[in-house]
């Protein structure tokens, strides 16, 4: 008797700026509502910020295995999306230690992880710019280090809130959709 094994499908280079349209599409529409639910919910820590602040990370993990998934074979960002995924979900899980501790915790985490996340957007982006559509990823990365350290800094002082949080995740979208709109058909990337 055979087995057979599956494995994921992957796109091929010719594919995968249909994959990456699709999912940045996504990532638009996604952080769009949750910025405005954050915007609504960003002077204090309560049940719904809590669940938006520990579900962003947590999303953007599960795009980057979405992302990994439909580029294994496709493009040189594996290793890069690899990572993203580990610090996302490691994110997630220190955002939901840090609710505990209140907003100024809340911030240095998430400040972190924008450092973080944003280099490694950055390095995503420039290993993608033939394909078209990553000069938004690009900026997008480089603002994010930028915006972390403010949020790190941001934490310390008086009055602290989470509403930069929710401009952060818009632009964030913005990014994406830009991208989306700028990526190559895939008859031009052959």
């Amino acid at each position: 008797m055979d087995t057979v094994v599956s494995r994921p499908a992957t796109a091929t280079p010719a594919e995968l700026p249909a994959a990456l349209r699709r999912l940045y599409l996504l990532r638009f529409a996604f952080a769009a509502i949750w910025a405005a639910l954050l915007f609504a919910t960003a002077d204090r820590l309560g049940p719904l910020s809590g669940t938006l602040l520990v579900l962003y990370p947590l999303f953007d993990a599960a795009c980057a295995v979405v992302d990994l998934r439909s580029a294994r074979a496709a493009d040189g960002a594996v290793k890069r999306l690899s990572v993203n995924i580990a610090l996302s979900a490691l994110a997630g899980i220190a955002l939901a230690v840090a609710l505990a501790s209140g907003i100024p915790a809340v911030l240095r985490v998430w400040g972190v992880w924008a450092v973080t996340a944003g280099i490694t957007q950055l390095a995503v982006g420039l290993v993608r710019r033939r394909m078209g559509g990553q000069w938004p990823m690009i900026a997008s990365g480089a603002i994010s280090t930028l915006a972390g350290a403010s949020f790190f800094l941001q934490a310390g002082k008086d009055g602290a809130t989470l509403t930069n949080l929710a401009g952060y995740a818009f632009l964030g979208g913005v990014f994406f959709l830009a991208s989306a709109l700028r990526l190559k058909p895939a008859e031009r990337n052959n």
